[in-house]
């Protein structure tokens, strides 16, 4: 598309800094303490955008301004364009850890901080000590509503984010599988454990979203059964304990499974239902797509997550060789159960 230079050239690209921040803000006052300016400024650059836009942009509510669905549409271009500008006239063509004094913002499970944050900060402390880790629970729900709102440089998410839009960038790390996980004496079983255990016993369930429902449930409904679930919880730190102190199981991504059954002697065993894998991705906004301090952080995350799927594959041989005993195991009961034919 031709560029319309007498056209561009009468815009005003602070306006656009102006726009930014009172998108952001939706408020005059802290729109113009944000990028520097007096209050009747940034309401003269408000009506300025206004008048070029054809739009009212923000208007009153009893909360503060109210973005106009005008607005809405324009607040990621806006923050795409000027984070593109920012990058063509920034002299920091390079970033160098060793020098750099940065603060980023992390959205992660503490799933995720558990697998990954120890190597993370040990790797930080030794090539960036000028870096800084701001790490925050978060909803995998409003995960991109964080990211376009400028709250998080960047986010851990489990499994897909259909709803992602084009602004949102997405890296695949690592896969997971599932592990049962469960105090063995208190169950008074011992690993693997079989199908009719798995649906009698009582279960823990982590979910980051509301509800009762998770892989499991849905595996467990194609053969016509359910389980129950006595306790759900967010934090996927909790739940050993819990388990390690009532007569319950739960089901849980492998790695994680592994470390706490090692740490606190819990027994494990392959779920006996087929559950499929689950995507770990990094999510960030195209405003920072390009920025060189946090490509670097990307990529010492993407290493680090490389690292420590190592073991997957022997996750996935563990799964495997105690699945099939279980099988024959069920197959072995089945076949007790069977009433010998007398013999004529």
């Amino acid at each position: 598309m031709a560029i319309d230079y007498a056209n561009l050239a009468r815009l005003d690209l602070n306006l656009l800094v102006a726009l930014d921040a009172l998108l952001s803000e939706r408020s005059v006052t802290r729109a113009a303490a944000r990028i520097g300016i007096g209050q009747s400024a940034m309401s003269h650059n408000l009506s300025r955008l206004r008048a070029l836009f054809g739009d009212e942009l923000l208007t009153r509510a009893p909360d503060g301004l109210r973005p106009t669905p005008r607005a809405l549409a324009l607040v990621d271009p806006v923050r795409v364009a000027l984070s593109q500008i920012e990058a063509l006239v920034s002299r920091e063509k390079t970033f160098d850890p060793r020098t750099a004094d940065r603060v980023f913002r992390i959205g992660l499970p503490d799933s995720v901080e558990v697998l990954l944050g120890p190597a993370l900060l040990a790797c930080l402390c030794e090539t960036a000590p000028g870096v800084r880790l701001r790490l925050h629970s978060i909803d995998s729900s409003q995960i991109l509503d964080n990211l376009d709102a400028d709250r998080l440089d960047l986010a851990f998410g489990i499994g897909s984010f259909a709803e992602g839009q084009t602004h949102h960038k997405q890296r695949p790390l690592f896969s997971e599988t599932y592990l049962c996980m469960f105090n063995a004496a208190r169950v008074g079983l011992s690993p693997p454990i079989s199908l009719d255990d798995y649906v009698r016993l009582p279960h823990v369930l982590t979910s980051l979203r509301p509800g009762e429902h998770g892989p499991v449930d849905d595996a467990l409904l194609k053969l016509g059964l359910k389980r129950t679930i006595v306790l759900t919880t967010p934090r996927f730190i909790a739940v050993p304990f819990l388990v390690r102190g009532a007569p319950v199981i739960t089901t849980m991504h492998a790695r994680l499974a592994r470390f706490f059954a090692d740490a606190l002697g819990l027994a494990l065993s392959p779920p006996p239902v087929d559950l499929p894998e689950i995507s770990i991705s990094l999510l960030w906004h195209a405003s920072y797509d390009q920025d060189p301090a946090h490509m670097w952080l990307r990529q010492t995350v993407a290493r680090l997550a490389v690292e420590s799927a190592r073991d997957h594959d022997q996750d996935k041989r563990f799964q495997a060789k105690q699945l099939a005993r279980n099988k024959l195991n069920e197959k072995a009961k089945a076949t007790s159960r069977t009433p010998a034919r007398r013999r004529i």
